[in-house]
């Protein structure tokens, strides 16, 4: 079998990781795997394709923001992933994220659906059925052909005009007719929004949750780490963001952990994500900027007696699966994904913004006994590249059917 697989990055962020993680599992099964994607440095690797160079990338994306239309555009680089499509002739073709300027999103999708090419859809956001934003919130217009967009500027860059109704419509028309395709969801949260979509809800569904590299995010019981924070014997709450902001809007939701440091003056909160120079913090908070070792980050997590996450929405959280694969429970708001994907048994979730719900059971599960190593067991299972990647084989044989 030969998979085709296209995405906005290649072995880097989540969705970069998940591509490279199906691309190796496959070549080890004999398969043959190539992969297109569009955004960041070229690679060498057999087989891996970069469809678009980065100035033209940046002009296309500052053409979107005069144009009102953030999909559409990149004809040169288009052409190029359709030209290697049609060379490979793949028996699959599998899109991840590829909102990144640097293809025609509807133009793929008509030429995939007009050519019958058998497609694997996975929704890691929630742009491929609004046609707009990646995040909706509590916006529905989404359900109904969008248009006055109440974050217009926020969501599409668009300088001058709202023309996201005209997004909704022509993504919807890319869609229309497609049966030979599948549409996966990384929590069943994601695919319970795909359905409701006029976009999509005609299509075939299916939830795979995302996979992690287990041989890393595991249970590390080197102590040193806590030394070098000068961390004794407190208790210790993780915080892990790609960026730690103290505005109360941000998705990510750092101002709820600088107000749980403030109430919680007795525990050691260590926060990894980047954060501006002027940006001032409780002395319980440990700000430790960005953390690209991912080995670093699993002994980051191993250490802490529980990871907090705070965001708003999140169609799955990977920190989420980290922590409790490195052997740490869970606690949080309800954004959607997370309170489904989690293990019960090792997580708590209270409703957004209720910051006293939280302590409260911020406090519970620090005063709680857990063996780290029975929760790092049944994550691993959960959690495993291994048992991604094979789901993903189940669903392109029967996609050929």
């Amino acid at each position: 079998m030969k998979i085709l697989q296209v995405n906005c990055v290649y072995n880097k962020g989540s969705t970069g990781k998940i591509m490279y993680d199906i691309h190796t599992y496959l070549q080890k099964l004999g398969h043959s795997s190539i992969v297109c994607y569009g955004r960041g440095n070229k690679s060498y690797d057999k087989d891996v394709y970069k469809t678009c160079g980065e100035l033209y990338s940046k002009f296309n994306n500052l053409l979107s923001r005069f144009t009102g239309i953030m999909y559409g555009g990149c004809f040169f680089s288009t052409n190029k992933l359709i030209d290697i499509i049609k060379r490979e002739k793949p028996d699959i073709v599998h899109l991840h994220c590829i909102n990144g300027y640097f293809v025609n999103i509807y133009r793929i999708i008509k030429w995939l659906n007009h050519n019958n090419v058998s497609t694997v859809l996975t929704l890691h956001a929630e742009f491929m059925y609004t046609a707009n934003c990646a995040h909706a919130l509590d916006c529905e217009k989404w359900k109904t052909g969008c248009g006055s967009c109440p974050r217009l500027r926020k969501e599409t860059n668009s300088l001058f005009l709202d023309r996201t109704h005209r997004s909704w419509t022509e993504m919807m028309q890319s869609f229309k007719g497609f049966n030979n395709l599948t549409v996966v969801s990384v929590s069943p949260w994601l695919m319970d929004r795909a359905k409701q979509s006029p976009i999509l809800r005609d299509k075939k569904h299916i939830t795979v949750l995302n996979g992690i590299d287990t041989e890393i995010f595991k249970l590390y019981y080197e102590k040193n780490i806590k030394k070098e924070l000068g961390i004794k014997n407190e208790k210790i709450v993780f915080h892990a963001t790609p960026k730690f902001s103290n505005n109360p809007d941000h998705i990510k939701g750092g101002y709820y952990i600088l107000e749980l440091a403030k109430k919680m003056k007795n525990i050691k909160f260590v926060v990894a994500g980047n954060y501006t120079d002027d940006f001032s913090a409780p002395d319980n908070v440990i700000l430790l900027g960005n953390i690209s070792s991912k080995e670093k980050l699993a002994e980051l997590y191993s250490m802490s007696d529980l990871t907090v996450i705070a965001s708003r929405k999140e169609t799955f959280s990977m920190i989420v699966a980290e922590s409790l694969c490195c052997g740490t429970p869970v606690a949080g708001f309800k954004a959607g994904a997370p309170e489904q994907i989690a293990i019960p048994e090792y997580s708590r979730f209270v409703d957004y913004g209720n910051i006293e719900a939280l302590e409260n059971i911020i406090t519970e599960l620090l005063t709680t006994s857990f063996n780290k190593k029975d929760i790092a067991d049944a994550a691993q299972k959960q959690y495993a590249r291994e048992r991604m990647a094979a789901d993903y084989m189940n669903i392109y044989k029967k996609q050929r059917e």
